[in-house]
């Protein structure tokens, strides 16, 4: 690996050209995964690595599609998804409002969509945010391959899909209620008002205080009584300090009068 100050002189060049904020994220995980990228690519030093990206706009994309964290999968851990719906409600005469942060390929939010239709949960309307421009298209586009299908029910595969040129498109009944849009959790303004946020396997990544920033961002865009699905190493030993109250494993609720003032 780089020199120290090496590393932090690519993390603040790296922060002028993407606007993202390495230093929020693990730092022994980002400096192994870039060093290798940069090893792979043929430079030395971290240095010579940021001048070529403030040259090659190619490159750029490269190396931050290659940093962010793009594995998704339909019905990821299945029973947890099955744990989860009987807790989800929607008052009537409102729609139903969902936030699946740090969506990668689609997989998440398409999964979402699925189980909202099957349990009668609509109207609702699901926002599906990355970090990563180049996952976001596929994800809108919606086109999978059949091993990536693996855990989808025959039946929803009936339902949602539509086999074309060998690939599976998910179905415009679904895709009509997914807005993917580019978001950066560590830096950009939160939306509110969702009755539940997923972000699963994502928040291990971070530094304690860029967790910390997250959870509490997450607590405040859930309406009262809403829900956050985080992934299976990622519980929180004391979620009052959110406002938030264990409702099942890996499911918490925002507690009606909110998160508390930070001190």
């Amino acid at each position: 690996m780089g020199t120290f100050d090496e590393y932090l002189q690519f993390a603040d060049e790296f922060l002028r050209l993407t606007g993202i904020d390495l230093s929020q994220y693990k730092r022994q995980q980002m400096e192994r995964r870039l060093t290798a990228l940069r090893d792979h690519l043929g430079f030395a030093t971290f240095r010579a690595f940021a001048a070529a990206l403030a040259r090659d706009a190619g490159l750029l994309r490269k190396t931050l599609a290659h940093m962010t964290i793009n594995v998704s999968e339909f019905f990821r851990n299945p029973d947890r998804w099955w744990a989860l719906m009987p807790l989800l409600a929607r008052e009537a005469g409102r729609e139903f409002r969902v936030w699946s942060a740090a969506c990668a390929s689609g997989e998440e939010p398409y999964t979402i969509a699925m189980l909202l239709e099957e349990h009668r949960l609509a109207p609702y309307h699901i926002l599906a945010t990355d970090i990563d421009e180049e996952v976001l298209r596929q994800a809108q586009a919606g086109c999978y391959h059949e091993r990536q299908l693996r855990e989808v029910p025959e039946a929803y595969l009936q339902k949602y899909f539509v086999v074309h040129d060998g690939t599976w498109q998910v179905a415009e009944r679904l895709k009509r209620h997914v807005q993917f849009v580019r978001h950066d959790l560590l830096r950009d303004p939160y939306p509110a008002g969702f009755d539940l946020i997923v972000c699963r396997n994502v928040l291990i990544y971070f530094t304690d205080e860029g967790k910390d920033r997250v959870v509490r961002g997450f607590a405040r865009a859930l309406r009262p009584g809403g829900l956050l699905f985080v992934g299976s190493t990622e519980q929180f030993l004391s979620p009052d300090r959110y406002g938030l109250q264990m409702a099942i494993p890996f499911v918490y609720r925002k507690a009606a009068d909110g998160p508390p003032a930070r001190r």
